[in-house]
């Protein structure tokens, strides 16, 4: 399955993850938030899951979509497309897909679109965990400063 279209594409967005966090300035913060934001990601989808068995439940299951679709709302504005470039725009693009997915697992009350983003999901964060930060004030344009637009706040 490694040559299939999907995983090709997880391969290239991996890429995409590696060259962004390259090219804009973070600091492990920021790193150890996005990570705390995937992992949220996959708990509510999991959650969502395991709701999806009655009907009765479909309120929980749509709460815990909506929550997923908000991490991801946050994750596309935290782009900085000015550092990231095209890196930043196929970033904002396969999250896009991701809500779109969630979106249809939502009306449709079914998985498999749950399993596409869980996936690709559990492939950004693994490349996220592997990255290695630059320390601030380190060699090149690196500033101190962060100038991403990811705030904590809720």
């Amino acid at each position: 399955i490694m040559n299939s279209p999907s995983s090709q594409v997880l391969m290239q967005n991996e890429l995409y993850l590696r060259e962004y966090q390259t090219n804009a300035v973070g600091t492990a913060d920021q790193k150890q938030l996005i990570i705390m934001l995937y992992e949220g990601i996959l708990r509510f989808i999991a959650a969502a899951e395991s709701y999806m068995g009655s009907y009765r439940t479909y309120d929980k299951v749509n709460n815990n979509i909506l929550r997923a679709q908000d991490i991801f709302t946050e994750l596309m504005l935290s782009l900085n497309f000015e550092q990231g470039g095209e890196i930043a725009k196929n970033l904002f693009n396969l999250y896009a897909y991701c809500k779109s997915q969630l979106l249809e697992a939502n009306i449709r009350k079914k998985p498999e679109p749950l399993q596409i983003v869980k996936k690709i999901v559990s492939e950004l964060l693994d490349a996220w965990k592997q990255l290695e930060v630059p320390k601030t004030g380190s060699a090149g344009k690196k500033s101190e400063e962060p100038r991403g637009r990811f705030q904590a706040e809720g």
